[in-house]
């Protein structure tokens, strides 16, 4: 049985530990709100951006002329798995989750024979190194980043159009975690390289009615607009990121700071009926002793 002393002492530590898990939380919420708005704010353009780039793509015929970021390198053997995470943990399992979706995606591709690197983006990603610890192409360094920008994510965005020209690899798929509430972070992976053509059919609003001209045409357009598609891509990623880990940390504080109050509650029980016991123990060697007398 632990001492009052070890107890007392275990007891003021769970106290100051609840105290720092309780103002985590706090900062966790307060930056919340600012990084939800950016990540909502964003959505709308980079949607209807990647809308157009996929109307574009739709009437653009594929030749050797086209922008490689369309027209692909006409192999699919070497996937890159751009892993965008937190460079900060104590968000319970937000970086575990993408990370795993990443894990899938690269089981599923290799048993398809293909050949699949990494790209991370992202301190927390670092732990895929344990599992493909040749097939890490890049580990952008983003430990001073706090408050992502368009400019970060063009650097990645340049970054890999380089690498994708120098024939490293020949499909591109981004990973991060998409913000639905404070409550619910999504795992996503998509297609980033070449651009996606939408397939399904579906128009989007007032094309049908539209007629549009080109000027000077879609191909040279296509070739100014794909990079910058790239970027806003990236970005879009890194908000929704920052907005779901600071949810995700919110959440795991909040759960640390109630656990911490149920163990205090255990220790103080255990604390009082050990104090009690010696106290009874003590009580009993009085009273035998004065009998003894």
């Amino acid at each position: 049985m632990a001492s009052l002393k070890a107890l007392k002492i275990r007891i003021g530590s769970v106290k100051s530990t609840q105290k720092i898990t309780k103002a985590m939380k706090m900062v966790a919420a307060a930056k919340l709100r600012r990084a939800q708005d950016a990540a909502t704010q964003g959505r709308p353009y980079a949607e209807r951006l990647e809308g157009v780039m996929a109307s574009l793509a739709s009437k653009v015929t594929v030749s050797e002329s086209s922008p490689r970021l369309l027209a692909g390198t006409g192999r699919d053997q070497v996937h890159l798995l751009v892993v965008a995470t937190s460079e900060r943990g104590l968000a319970g399992a937000f970086n575990t989750n993408i990370v795993r979706a990443a894990r899938r995606k690269a089981e599923e591709l290799t048993a398809q024979g293909k050949t699949v690197k990494f790209y991370l983006a992202g301190k927390k990603g670092r732990v895929l190194r344990r599992f493909y610890p040749s097939q890490i192409l890049h580990d952008a360094d983003q430990s001073g980043i706090k408050n992502p920008g368009f400019v970060d994510a063009r650097v990645i965005a340049d970054d890999l159009v380089r690498r994708y020209e120098a024939g490293e690899f020949d499909v591109a798929h981004l990973f991060y975690a998409k913000f639905v509430s404070a409550l619910v972070q999504e795992p996503v992976g998509r297609q980033i390289i070449p651009v996606a053509i939408d397939t399904t059919g579906v128009v989007p609003t007032n094309a049908a009615e539209a007629s549009v001209e080109y000027e000077p045409d879609e191909e040279q357009i296509l070739a100014d607009l794909l990079p910058r598609n790239l970027a806003i891509q990236l970005f879009r990623a890194m908000q929704e990121n920052q907005a779901s880990f600071f949810g995700a940390q919110m959440n795991a504080m909040d759960n640390a700071t109630r656990n911490a109050g149920d163990m205090i509650k255990r220790l103080s029980i255990q604390y009082n009926r050990t104090r009690q016991a010696a106290i009874t123990t003590e009580l009993v060697e009085i009273i035998s002793g004065a009998e003894a007398l």
